[in-house]
């Protein structure tokens, strides 16, 4: 049984979801596990994780604009306004998508359907750096067992 795990680290844009696909299967890739379980948890309160379609741009707006909608930048909405406007907001944006992704691995690679994708959400106004936390656990391919 094969366990790895590593930090990847993502630069956001304000209020950008982000497609983080091919970042995760490349690292997958490169830790050659043959069957097994992909977890990424992003360990921020203000941004989250989701697996959603890949394929048009428009998703990705509705979705946006879809959040806004729910949580709105109106601080007499919220008694928490610590860091600004978009503080609680991002809170609930975080609350109402995923912090942890759990993704089957087979034959080397992650398994998605056909029209999905991996997304950082980043919730806030300002650009950030945020941290995933990427853990594989699994069989080793055959050439890594022989070593």
């Amino acid at each position: 049984m094969a366990v790895a795990q590593d930090r990847l680290r993502v630069d956001t844009k304000s209020r950008e979801i982000k497609e983080i696909t091919r970042e995760v299967a490349d690292w997958v890739k490169r830790h050659q596990v043959a069957r097994g379980l992909l977890t990424i948890f992003i360990p921020h309160t203000s941004a989250s994780l989701l697996i959603q379609e890949n394929y048009s741009p428009a998703v990705r707006h509705d979705l946006a604009a879809f959040l806004a909608r729910l949580a709105p930048e109106q601080p007499a909405l919220y008694e928490h306004n610590d860091e600004g406007p978009d503080d609680m907001p991002a809170h609930l944006k975080s609350t109402l998508t995923q912090v942890q992704l759990t993704i089957p691995v087979s034959d080397g690679e992650i398994q998605l359907g056909t029209w999905q994708g991996i997304f950082l959400l980043e919730h806030r106004a300002a650009p950030h750096r945020r941290d995933l936390i990427l853990t594989l656990i699994g069989e080793e391919t055959r050439t890594e067992r022989a070593r």
